[in-house]
């Protein structure tokens, strides 16, 4: 298909493929460590698999060439690049669960009972702030959920202070997610109707 004794090849397209064989298995190992970390086991090996796999024909296309400069820069290039694709990939997948802490000052029932409205679970306790009695709120949310808990956070409690953070396991109970028990009420419905 190439000429690979033409210095196109040895320089122009030899370099590129190696660079994109970084980028992809760098990308496909920042999203294994990211599985592994939240408990996403069964992922985890197929990743690493194609990831050694992709990494080994880059490695053997370097040694191959050990007197090509331009191949070491293009595998550096595509390991920085294979961090960042992988992180931006894993961001738009957004996989897993995180919790949410509120803390509110104020009346924290209101925010409790939008958000239940809006479908996610909460649980909500008494605490002594710095200066004042406080209420503390949990949610445990799907990633890919956050910005519309953000956004019901500062619409019902402006005031309050909240943190995230990914978790792991969540076990003897379920995460709600919006609009699941409507979309099964309406599967239940047209059956009934079909029957």
């Amino acid at each position: 298909m190439f000429d690979t004794s033409s210095e196109v090849y040895i320089y122009g397209i030899l370099p590129f493929l190696i660079f994109l064989a970084r980028v992809a298995d760098v990308s496909i190992g920042t999203l294994r460590i990211i599985f592994i970390s939240r408990g996403r086991r069964y992922f985890a090996p197929i990743m690493g698999f194609f990831e050694i796999l992709i990494w080994v024909l880059a490695v053997t296309n370097i040694m191959q060439n050990l007197n090509n400069w331009v191949c070491y820069i293009a595998y550096a290039g595509g390991f920085a690049m294979g961090n960042y694709v992988g992180l931006i990939i894993e961001e738009k997948l957004a996989v897993g669960d995180i919790i949410f802490r509120i803390i509110v000052t104020s009346d924290h029932r209101e925010l409790m009972t939008r958000l239940n409205a809006a479908g996610f679970g909460t649980t909500a306790m008494k605490a002594e702030g710095s200066k004042a009695k406080v209420h503390v709120v949990y949610s445990i949310v799907r990633r890919n959920n956050a910005d519309k808990v953000m956004a019901l956070i500062r619409e019902t409690t402006p005031d309050a202070f909240f943190t995230m953070e990914d978790i792991k396991m969540a076990k003897s109970g379920k995460i709600p997610v919006p609009g699941a028990q409507k979309s099964t009420k309406r599967l239940f419905r047209r059956w009934r109707k079909g029957k």
